[in-house]
């Protein structure tokens, strides 16, 4: 043991007293839809927020002093056994994490990559003592200034090949922890200019680097699900997985629609000009939900502020859409969320995610029980039910002109309907 929670006790679901130090709405055994709770929500911590963000902002610098900050590989191990007391006391069965949150870097390339798998190795050891398992790695190809005019879609080929050999190393990585998924986040994939871009040639290259990255997956046996996170800009003015639809036009583009699924964020989904519902609904409609990245925005800035959930409303907005898809495979709910900056306790570290975890499950407790109650799904088939009809169905298929024929010998002068938005307001409010 660290000591660096000091006697924070391990996490167990209370649903009365006054202990802070406890959930009161997560209990992960509660049967919900026929599925335990912790099988539905499959919550994951981000390694990066956790564990390597070290407070700082644009305007001020690092604020959090955690003693396994540094560049050595016994801090980094430091910082895993931290990490794993922590997945133990709340008793999470997943974790995620980049190459460069876990790893020290390296004077080249080979030796980052034996950093690499010298902390996977001891990965693999801190997991045959814990339940927690791997959710999903990925590589971060953003942060090291070699990446600063992208990585799949840089105009300078050696920093194209040195990102898909980075790729390939974390794909190794998280075959070999048992990954469920792995995620590729564009991080600046996009472009500040156009004056000096050249969208057809980028979006060539992004297609190549995927397709070779699908193609690794088949060769190395990964039966894991490939995974996309849409986000719009920030760092890059405009970038080239924008949301959903762009990332599944992305898809058809080059063929991989039935290869690859996607991570979806609350805080990207708001700075794409969505809601997180909506990404959520839209990705399921085409066959491409997968995970999610579970967060919220400030929405008096405007930008992306990975803060802890704390609305239930809206959380619930968001897993009515995935247990209407049929509920998370490979994916589940991670945290990609930091505490804010004046936040310095490790107990706030603990909270930070205990209150989010009270928070999904309140939210997904209510989203279910609308989903059983079967009114909203009713009232919304109602609304269509007139296409159900032979006749009906038959517009979809017939010519322009039989259509109007069909219009002047049935007199057809439809009148609105109503939509009843503040109807079913008033019905989603009672569950929420």
């Amino acid at each position: 043991m660290t000591g660096f929670f000091g006697d924070i006790p391990k996490f167990t679901y209370q649903s009365d007293g006054d202990s802070e130090f406890a959930f009161r709405h997560y209990n992960p055994d509660e049967i919900v839809m026929g599925k335990r709770l912790e099988d539905h929500l499959r919550f994951a911590v981000a390694y990066w927020h956790s564990f390597a963000w070290e407070g700082g902002d644009p305007f001020g610098g690092r604020t959090f002093d955690r003693p396994w900050f540094g560049s050595e590989m016994e801090k980094a191990k430091m910082k895993a056994d931290v990490a794993f007391e922590m997945f133990d006391l709340l008793d999470v069965p997943f974790f995620c994490f980049h190459d460069a949150d876990v790893r020290p870097e390296g004077a080249d390339f080979a030796e980052t990559t034996r950093n690499l798998e010298e902390i996977v190795e001891y990965f693999a050891q801190k997991m045959e003592g814990s339940k927690t398992r791997l959710l999903w790695g990925t590589a971060n190809l953003f942060t090291n200034r070699r990446f600063m005019s992208g990585a799949a879609t840089n105009p300078d080929p050696e920093v194209f090949a040195w990102s898909a050999a980075t790729v390939k190393t974390c794909m190794d990585a998280t075959h070999k922890l048992g990954g469920e998924n792995y995620v590729l986040w564009g991080g600046r994939e996009g472009y500040e200019t156009l004056l000096n871009t050249d969208l057809t040639r980028e979006a060539e290259q992004a297609g190549a680097f995927l397709s070779r990255v699908v193609d690794y997956k088949h060769k190395i046996g990964f039966k894991g699900t490939i995974l996309i996170e849409p986000k719009p800009q920030e760092p890059s003015k405009h970038q080239y997985d924008y949301d959903v639809a762009t990332v599944y036009g992305f898809l058809k583009r080059f063929g991989l629609e039935n290869e690859v699924k996607l991570n979806i964020e609350q805080g990207h989904a708001i700075l794409a000009g969505h809601s997180f519902e909506h990404e959520l609904a839209l990705a399921a409609s085409l066959g491409l939900l997968g995970s999610i990245d579970m967060n919220r925005n400030d929405y008096q800035s405007g930008w992306d502020t990975d803060q802890f959930p704390d609305s239930v409303p809206e959380v619930a907005r968001a897993y009515y859409e995935v247990l209407k898809a049929g509920g998370f495979t490979t994916g589940g709910t991670n945290f990609d969320a930091k505490l804010r900056r004046q936040s310095l306790d490790p107990e706030d570290l603990i909270l930070g995610h205990a209150g989010a975890m009270d928070v999904c499950a309140r939210g997904l407790k209510a989203a279910a029980a609308l989903l059983e109650d079967g009114t909203l799904e009713a009232l919304r088939a109602e609304r269509y039910a007139d296409w159900e009809t032979p006749a009906n169905k038959a517009l979809l298929t017939s010519d322009l002109a039989s259509i109007e024929a069909r219009v002047r010998d049935q007199g057809i002068n439809p009148k609105p309907r109503s939509g009843r938005q503040e109807r079913l307001e008033n019905l989603w409010n009672r569950y929420v």
